[in-house]
């Protein structure tokens, strides 16, 4: 596939997830504020848990920042606080989002950067009608795990790179297509 075998130099903390990673939440095109904070691009990626490559990868990355940012985690405290105790982004979705079919069977991650991510299709060809985008695509997302330590909150965050979208998917959040509403010739309506 790449030409790129010296993996030795490459960064612990960077994953590319698979391509039944689905895109949810997508504020990719512009930065959007949280509760008055930065703005930021952001997207909720739901990897499912089928998907036990990327899984792997992604406790590794996490794993890895951890240990990258044992001094930032351990702030003025005296010893670092366990993994299992700081925040981490990767989500069971089963457990914390029950009730959104979206997530059943899947992890997620949400991950945000102050600047834009570079959004391509399956020919690595840049993306430039925004409706090809939207809440629900399936695609491969290009993202990094750091240690956090601010304001007494301690833990892992994921940083959006960039984004490939593989295919569409059903939309996400109520909103359908165009394409999709008129794509049927005889309303349904009338045959129940």
């Amino acid at each position: 596939m790449s030409n790129n075998t010296n993996k030795a130099n490459a960064n612990p903390m960077k994953v590319i997830t698979g391509p039944d990673t689905r895109w949810s939440y997508a504020n990719v095109w512009e930065a959007k504020s949280i509760n008055g904070g930065t703005p930021k691009f952001s997207v909720s990626l739901i990897i499912p848990k089928s998907d036990t490559r990327t899984i792997a990868k992604l406790k590794a990355a996490i794993e890895a920042a951890y240990h990258e940012g044992e001094a930032k985690l351990k702030g003025n405290g005296k010893t670092v606080p366990p993994l299992s105790a700081i925040k981490t982004p990767l989500r069971d979705g089963d457990t914390e989002r029950p009730d959104d079919p979206a997530y059943a069977n899947a992890y997620f991650i949400n991950a945000n950067s102050s600047t834009a991510p570079g959004i391509v299709d399956a020919d690595r060809q840049p993306i430039l009608d925004r409706s090809e985008v939207y809440s629900g695509v399936y695609g491969r997302a290009s993202i990094n795990f750091y240690a956090f330590n601010s304001n007494g909150n301690r833990g892992i965050a994921c940083g959006l790179n960039n984004l490939q979208k593989i295919r569409d998917g059903e939309p996400l959040g109520g909103k359908s297509r165009a394409e999709d509403d008129f794509a049927t010739e005889i309303d349904e309506d009338f045959l129940s």
